[in-house]
């Protein structure tokens, strides 16, 4: 492969059908698991293409709900997606809130603490932000077991390049755990810290539409795809055809799993 897989989180129109699209059934779960009651003040860190911040919009019926993202092109995106909603979207930086303490109620973020450099600081935060008696509750793909859709990938990616092996989430990201996050949790200050597994069956209606997101070449496993010359990108592309379990229509059937973790501000 190439020394340059650098990844980009620019496009919206990108990011949906890659994981986006699975995105909303585990947010959705979150939320039931949360059970907030209704006219609270929310904070949607990392909202990326905006979500979660959808989630919370049309379920929980929020006071207020605001959105944070580095990420211009997935702001444009959530904007036009919250347009009705009247969230706020803001670009700023998880590691540093653009807020004073005890402002929101319920503070959330959806696939975003691993990307981050400094996981303590994110925790604290987010911590730090939420009121006494509020939460703070976020969850991360189970990159290293049941997010099949990935695992799938690296695991034929490395079988014909040990080089992927540097860029495999599973061995990237040790933070996405349940014991790790509640470690992290408790660490922040928060107490009464749970995790819960959240699986979403993720079906593709034939290898095309499961292959398609990976050229995008947005996120880690896209870009190390599009990394690749034209030979060994395709002799990845059959090595996962071969090995995907397609059901006698074409479709292919996988699980996402995710790892959600939430801790309450005493």
């Amino acid at each position: 492969m190439t020394e340059a897989a650098a990844v980009r989180w620019e496009s919206g129109d990108l990011y949906e059908p890659y994981v986006g699209r699975w995105s909303r059934p585990v947010a959705d779960a979150l939320l039931a698991w949360l059970n907030a009651p209704t006219d609270l003040d929310w904070l949607d860190v990392g909202c990326g293409t905006g979500t979660v911040a959808e989630a919370i919009a049309e379920r929980c019926a929020p006071k207020r709900l605001v959105g944070i993202d580095p990420s211009a092109g997935f702001l444009d995106f959530a904007r036009r997606r919250l347009k009705a909603s009247g969230a706020e979207l803001l670009q700023a930086n998880a590691l540093g809130l653009p807020f004073p303490a005890a402002q929101f109620d319920r503070v959330v973020s959806g696939l975003v603490l691993n990307f981050l450099p400094d996981h303590p600081l994110a925790a604290s935060e987010m911590a730090r932000v939420v009121r006494p008696g509020g939460e703070v509750a976020l969850y991360v793909w189970d990159y290293a077991g049941k997010m099949e859709l990935m695992r799938r990938f690296w695991d034929a990616a490395i079988a014909l390049d040990t080089q992927a092996l540097g860029f495999d989430e599973g061995r990237r990201f040790p933070i996405c755990q349940p014991e790790t996050m509640r470690r992290l949790f408790e660490g922040a200050g928060l107490s009464q810290v749970k995790t819960l597994p959240i699986d979403v069956p993720t079906k593709f209606r034939d290898f095309d539409d499961y292959w398609a997101p990976f050229l995008g070449g947005q996120a880690p496993a896209p870009a190390y795809c599009m990394s690749l010359d034209e030979d060994n990108r395709a002799a990845l592309r059959e090595r996962l055809r071969a090995s995907l379990p397609a059901q006698a229509d074409g479709s292919i059937h996988l699980v996402a799993r995710a790892w959600a973790v939430r801790g309450r501000k005493d």
